[in-house]
């Protein structure tokens, strides 16, 4: 049988950790009448996943480095992470969790759409119909670009991930892998039914926890972005900026002059009340403590010369960011990471004097500042230049301190700056996407450009591996230790570890594992 190991809805509101067996022995139609527009809209509150992807991609990224010398820690997990293995710990933030979350969400979406179907005032629903679609369209998206390969020319062919169009009503249904080019066109489907219906009035409060008018258009800009429907991503990231892009883009500064200890950084950052942050979700995890300023997890990350040499201190034809970075970094001796003080780390007890409970982050899953940079992107990919350059010298002047640069200012830093190899690292690493960018052309610069600034803006965040796998860029590892670099391993560009295996117990039920 092809078996999802989803979680049913009858369980929905229940711990991660709920075990298979636990969850069969529960019929799926023992559970609560969804038959009113209110009780559609409390669902719709579990159809956000509570896992992240951010501890995974970020580790499987170009992001991480591993520290030479016995002090430094490391969790089981993180090491198979880093070294792109089959994964087959069980935790927060694993492959078997992030599957079960994401689709759990999918059935919450699927439930609340077939209770609106049925309601009498369900035209009156539709601020809710679109949360669900969009909801269900995001999990799908997460998912296909973790379990899949990316969309491109082959994905005709290529293995996608299962799409439930509808609740579960047996115990064991029967899924099939779509190709991931069926799967984007649902998610388009779904995306493009919701769009014209978002209705910010159906959230009085907490609207930054939902799909809110501008996350739907965020999230509508980025799976253009990946779909390659380049006047989609203009035309929605307009949607999002409007007129005025500068002043909807994040107050760097403003963050900048916080302090750096605590969560005083963090928490202006995934503020409701930042008017950057459109989408704030929140998800059990254990990133905060691995990538932040505590000694877990120091032995793998986002160490003083990558960030010197590749991200937030690196060159950039604007300037050197350890001059001009306007939110700035943390460092201390006894942590080996260069961090952006943006996640912050909490803990949720459930019996506070057994100290037992739950750790957990706050995302924010869509920002003005990104879609900016996809429309960027986008500009560049269909020979608007002028335009693109515009963009990233907005996003540069809130980012950072430095001047305004002309296009040719762009191109030539990059032309002039050598491709990356492990012992003499750089910003610029050969891209291998499977369409055409003429080497040492303003395209592939510009490229260049716009994702140097991307990676700069999401460290650790997870989107710099989702780039990785679009542009074909190949990652080495490396022991760094006394400005001593010793390659490890390497990445090609098509090396199968580049997708993420399915779980076990999903392969073991009989869904298609991805190739090894």
């Amino acid at each position: 049988m092809r078996y999802l190991y989803i979680l049913l809805l009858a369980m929905l509101t229940g711990s991660s950790f709920i075990s298979c067996d636990d969850f069969l022995d529960e019929a799926p139609d023992n559970r609560t009448d969804i038959d009113t527009q209110e009780k559609a809209r409390q669902l719709l509150v579990s159809a956000y996943p509570n896992t992240s992807y951010y501890f995974l991609t970020e580790m499987m990224s170009d992001n991480a480095d591993q520290s030479a010398g016995v002090g430094w820690a490391s969790e089981p997990i993180q090491k198979q992470m880093y070294e792109w293995g089959d994964i087959i710990d069980i935790s927060y933030d694993s492959p078997h969790l992030l599957w079960e979350s994401f689709y759990r969400a999918v059935a919450s979406a699927n439930a609340a759409l077939e209770a609106i179907g049925k309601l009498e005032s369900s035209k009156t629903a539709n601020a809710q119909k679109a949360e669900a679609l969009l909801c269900r369209a995001y999990s799908e998206f997460v998912l296909v670009n973790l379990f899949s390969n990316p969309y491109g020319n082959t994905a005709d062919t290529d293995m996608g991930v299962p799409y439930p169009l509808a609740p579960e009503t047996t115990v064991r249904p029967q899924y099939d892998r779509l190709t991931v080019a069926k799967v984007y066109e649902l998610i388009n489907k779904d995306i493009e039914e919701a769009l014209p219906i978002v209705d910010d009035t159906s959230y009085p409060y907490a609207p930054k926890y939902h799909f809110n008018r501008a996350a739907a258009y965020a999230f509508a800009t980025r799976f253009n972005l990946y779909y390659r429907k380049y006047d989609k991503v203009i035309e929605y990231a307009n949607e999002v900026l409007g007129n005025s892009p500068a002043s909807r883009l994040r107050n760097w500064a403003e963050g900048g002059a916080l302090s750096k200890n605590a969560n005083i950084q963090p928490e202006w950052f995934i503020s409701p009340d930042n008017g950057a942050s459109l989408l704030v979700l929140s998800a059990n995890s254990l990133w905060s403590f691995i990538h932040g300023p505590h000694t877990a997890g120091t032995r793998y990350g986002h160490n003083r010369n990558l960030s010197e040499t590749e991200t937030v201190a690196s060159p950039t034809p604007w300037g050197a960011m350890s001059s001009i970075f306007r939110y700035g970094t943390f460092w201390n001796d006894a942590v080996n990471h260069i961090i952006v003080r943006k996640i912050g780390g909490y803990f949720e007890y459930s019996d506070p004097v057994a100290g037992i409970g739950e750790p957990y982050i706050m995302q924010t899953v869509f920002t003005t500042d990104e879609t900016i940079l996809c429309r960027a992107e986008a500009y560049i990919l269909s020979q608007q230049h002028g335009k693109a350059v515009d963009d990233m010298n907005t996003f540069m002047q809130k980012f950072t301190t430095g001047p305004v640069v002309g296009l040719q200012s762009i191109v030539d830093f990059y032309k002039n700056t050598a491709y990356y190899t492990s012992t003499a690292p750089t910003v610029k690493k050969k891209l291998n996407p499977d369409f055409a960018v003429t080497e040492g052309s303003d395209e592939e610069n510009l490229i260049h450009c716009v994702l140097h600034l991307c990676r700069m803006l999401t460290v650790h965040e997870g989107l710099r591996w989702f780039d990785v796998r679009r542009y074909g860029i190949e990652i080495t590892r490396r022991t760094v230790g006394n400005n001593t670099f010793t390659e490890t391993d390497v990445l090609r560009k098509d090396d199968l570890r580049r997708t993420v295996q399915i779980p076990a117990a999903v392969i073991a039920a009989g869904l298609s594992g991805n190739p090894r």
